[in-house]
């Protein structure tokens, strides 16, 4: 049995190759052998020469290697990776018989890669009208040229791909400046560390680690609003790497200017290059994204009922629509079920509910003012006139149904209510709804405007 897995091992390598890029699968996977494969616990073993190389690949392609497997050998039920064997263990992996040669071999890579994920690569980043401008502006921020806009401001919601794009742009520059000093951190962890620098007396250290940084890519900006002696700090490093001609990128969940809190000097120096949006992807990215990854795995058949299943229905970001994908493969290679859209819908049930679009106060607030032609400062606002109290009342009743904001949290977005104000607006609208059927009418429209 050992014997026939092993047999099988070109054919996994060949489709992991495609999977994960050609410059990825050299680096990392080229160099591993088949070891065993155990029948009785469904595990195969692989080996590398270096442990570092095997904890890395157990991480970082565990879950891939896993999957590969079985689709050529449907009993496998885990893979591991080892390494770091003795002299005459080594020299029978590096004698064993080599994969086949697919491409020529990639030159030594910079040992900044080292903590970054190959599979974050601008071959693998999906191209639409939604993320093309963010998409190029990264690729001309790692090319060997300067770029022509400096600094790169990249601004999302969550799982559109702004962290993909850091790390294809931390890869690709090392690829163009092997001896670059390359630098990628959360701008919480440079909150972190400038404060255990300024307790620990050790500061010069700090700043020169950074300054000497030829890329600085800083992620989620948002998460040092209102830190007044992190952002003096960030300013003076951003000042420092700018004049020295070195590149920045920063993303954050919002433009620059939506970043309330932020100095008004730092402000001006992240809108002072190249601010690029990335709105939530349309219909034909997600799917595009999907056959992207079904077309790395061919012996997987999803039929096309089930992608559009998935397209339909995870709509907010890309971190969701992979989720969902990644779960139901999981499931129907661990199960051994048939992938249909019976099985995803029966399996995929709470990820939708959960990927609805979350419905914000202010959201409501716009709607309700919107429909009755009030201004939205009414809803903060102390008259108590029948046509903008009963409004008012409407959307907090909408604001406890749609939201999952406690009543305190609720009066305190409407003029600083107490909650007793809110407990009763909820219930004035709940019995009015039963008896007047032109208001139940109204809040159901607003309800349905809120939900398309």
């Amino acid at each position: 049995m050992s014997g026939d897995a092993a047999a099988l091992w070109p054919r996994v390598a060949e489709g992991l190759r495609r999977d994960l890029g050609v410059r990825t699968f050299d680096h990392w996977l080229k160099p591993v052998r088949f070891g065993d494969y155990c029948a009785m616990s469904g595990v195969v073993t692989l080996e590398t020469v270096s442990r570092f190389s095997a904890n890395w690949i157990n991480e970082r392609f565990g879950d891939r290697l896993e999957l590969a497997w079985r689709q050529q050998l449907p009993a496998v039920r885990g893979v591991t990776v080892r390494g770091g064997a003795g002299a005459s263990e080594r020299a029978a992996i590096l004698a064993s018989p080599p994969l086949p040669a697919f491409d020529p071999p990639p030159p030594a890579a910079n040992p900044a890669l080292l903590g970054f994920d190959p599979r974050l690569s601008f071959d693998r980043f999906v191209i639409a009208r939604s993320n093309i401008l963010a998409a190029n502006a990264a690729r001309r921020m790692a090319m060997v040229e300067a770029p022509q806009f400096n600094p790169l401001y990249l601004c999302s919601g969550t799982g559109q791909g702004k962290t993909h794009l850091l790390q294809a742009i931390a890869q690709d520059y090392a690829a163009a400046h092997p001896t670059a000093d390359i630098i990628l951190m959360s701008a919480e962890k440079f909150m972190l560390e400038f404060v255990g620098a300024m307790r620990g007396g050790d500061m010069m250290a700090f700043k020169a680690r950074l300054r000497a940084a030829d890329l600085l890519l800083l992620d989620d900006l948002q998460f040092v609003i209102g830190k007044n002696s992190t952002q003096e700090e960030l300013l003076h490093t951003i000042d420092d790497l700018m004049t020295a001609g070195k590149r920045l990128v920063v993303t954050a969940d919002r433009p620059p200017s939506m970043l309330e809190g932020v100095e008004a000097r730092l402000l001006s120096r992240l809108s002072g290059g190249l601010v690029a949006d990335i709105e939530a992807p349309e219909d034909d990215l997600r799917e595009r994204i999907i056959r992207q990854r079904l077309a790395a795995m061919p012996m997987v058949e999803v039929p096309d009922a089930v992608v559009a299943y998935l397209v339909k229905h995870f709509t907010r970001n890309i971190r969701e629509l992979e989720g969902a994908l990644n779960k139901l493969l999981a499931y129907a290679a661990l199960t051994g079920m048939t992938i249909d859209l019976a099985l995803a819908e029966d399996r995929l049930a709470e990820n939708v509910r959960s990927a609805r679009p979350r419905i914000t106060i202010d959201e409501i607030q716009r709607a309700v003012c919107a429909h009755y032609r009030l201004d939205k400062s009414e809803m903060a606002s102390k008259r108590r006139v029948r046509a903008v109290a009963r409004p008012r009342q409407v959307a907090m009743y909408l604001a406890k149904e749609l939201t999952p904001r406690s009543y305190p949290e609720i009066g305190r977005r409407f003029g600083g209510r107490d909650h007793s104000t809110v407990i009763h607006a909820v219930r004035t609208v709940e019995a009015l709804r039963v008896a007047d059927s032109e208001l139940d009418a109204e809040i159901a429209a607003i309800r349905r405007s809120l939900n398309s």
